[in-house]
């Protein structure tokens, strides 16, 4: 049963500290808490977590179809590029010419149901895969997990807790900072355009250099 545990555990642990930098996908989720509603900003994690899920699993089972298909990750990997760079410039430019405070960003001035938003900001990342296969991969060959289908389960489940419980720091952390600063809906605009391009450059860096 603690060996149980410890699976469950480490897979939160992995995905809860894997929320805490600040990326596009958490400052989105404030963005929605502030701009909208905490139920929006729940389906919209829930969204996250659910692909984010489907990845682990990917990584978790998959290890010699991503060995046979780098290129395919790579091209993925500089369209992820291409995307985030052209959503951070098209958010700082809506920033600069907003006039009215209470505009939506960017990414939430859309009719799309949050759950089924996340899922499509989730989904094209797939770099996510050699995340999880990475962390997969360590924890099975240091025995931590057992490649059996209950501990694949269970360290998938831990990941998916351990994403919403840093999606909630963001959430509820971040509300309570910008109502507590006065932030506006510009600045928040102008942060997420950053977070989008830094991003972006570093997963330039990644594929170069990996």
């Amino acid at each position: 049963m603690n060996e149980l545990f410890l699976v469950l555990f480490t897979g939160f642990g992995v995905s809860f500290l894997g929320q805490l930098p600040m990326g596009n996908l958490n400052v989105a989720a404030t963005q929605i808490g502030v701009e909208e509603n905490f139920k929006n900003a729940w389906l919209f994690s829930i969204g996250i977590a659910f692909v984010e899920i489907i990845y682990l699993r990917l990584g978790l089972n998959g290890s010699e179809w991503m060995m046979r298909n780098k290129t395919l990750f790579n091209v993925m990997g500089w369209v992820t590029v291409g995307l985030f760079y052209l959503l951070g410039f098209l958010s700082i430019r809506k920033a600069i010419k907003q006039k009215e405070a209470k505009t939506k960003g960017l990414l939430i001035d859309n009719k799309i149901n949050r759950f089924f938003l996340g899922i499509m900001l989730s989904a094209i990342n797939p770099m996510q895969i050699p995340f999880w296969f990475f962390w997969g991969t360590y924890f099975i060959q240091n025995g931590t997990i057992k490649p059996t289908t209950l501990n694949f389960n269970l360290f998938t489940m831990g990941a998916g807790l351990g994403t919403l419980s840093g999606q909630s720091i963001y959430m509820y952390g971040g509300r309570w900072l910008i109502k507590k600063l006065k932030t506006s809906h510009k600045i928040l605009d102008i942060i997420l355009g950053a977070v989008f391009i830094v991003s972006a450059s570093i997963q330039v860096y990644k594929i170069l250099t990996k």
